[in-house]
């Protein structure tokens, strides 16, 4: 995977943007981290930054509405060929924290989260991966993660991936769909299993 993604074109500017999509508690933080570790340890090759979506989020209510933040801080400036960088935001305090996160105008980039492979970006993609794993799973992934308190919320976000994925394509037009719970067994720091 990491071979193809360094042989792939730049489509944002001089970068390769490696979008990780699919629901939440399907795996892509995971996979998204084992790819950076792939790319890292190609011959000459580094680790490329990971830009996770949740961390430009503006709470709950912006599930899907973020994506002008990114575009403006992150991929404008990887379009043009220079840095760019965004504020975290805190979801214990419910704000953004003041201080930049760099995004270095990279060989590679990864964007990982909820809908980092919509449409309005594919066109600049140098690949597309949905993650997926059975709705069960996921949830309770996502509560030993984050904790029962936050199921109310969790289920909303749910329903709003579903529309999203479902009006989006994204399972159809990825260029790979992933298993986030395989039960095959495989050396999991090395391999990964493909759906599509």
């Amino acid at each position: 995977m990491a071979r193809r993604v360094v042989a792939g074109p730049a489509r944002l500017g001089r970068t390769r943007l490696v979008a990780v999509d699919g629901p939440s508690g399907a795996g892509k933080s995971r996979f998204a981290a084992r790819l950076a570790d792939a790319l890292a340890a190609l011959p000459g090759g580094t680790r490329p930054p990971v830009v996770h979506t949740d961390d430009l989020l503006d709470g709950w209510d912006d599930q899907l509405t973020f994506w002008p933040r990114l575009d403006e801080w992150v991929l404008a400036p990887l379009r043009e060929g220079t840095p760019g960088a965004y504020r975290r935001y805190s979801w214990v305090r419910r704000c953004f924290l003041p201080r930049p996160v760099p995004v270095p105008a990279a060989p590679v980039v990864l964007l990982e989260g909820v809908s980092a492979a919509r449409a309005v970006v594919r066109p600049e993609l140098t690949l597309a991966v949905l993650v997926t794993a059975p709705a069960p799973l996921r949830l309770a992934r996502a509560v030993a993660r984050d904790g029962p308190e936050i199921l109310p919320e969790l289920r909303r976000w749910h329903a709003g991936e579903r529309a999203h994925f479902a009006a989006d394509g994204t399972a159809e037009r990825a260029d790979l769909v992933v298993d986030g719970a395989p039960i095959l067994p495989h050396d999991t720091d090395g391999y990964y299993v493909r759906i599509r």
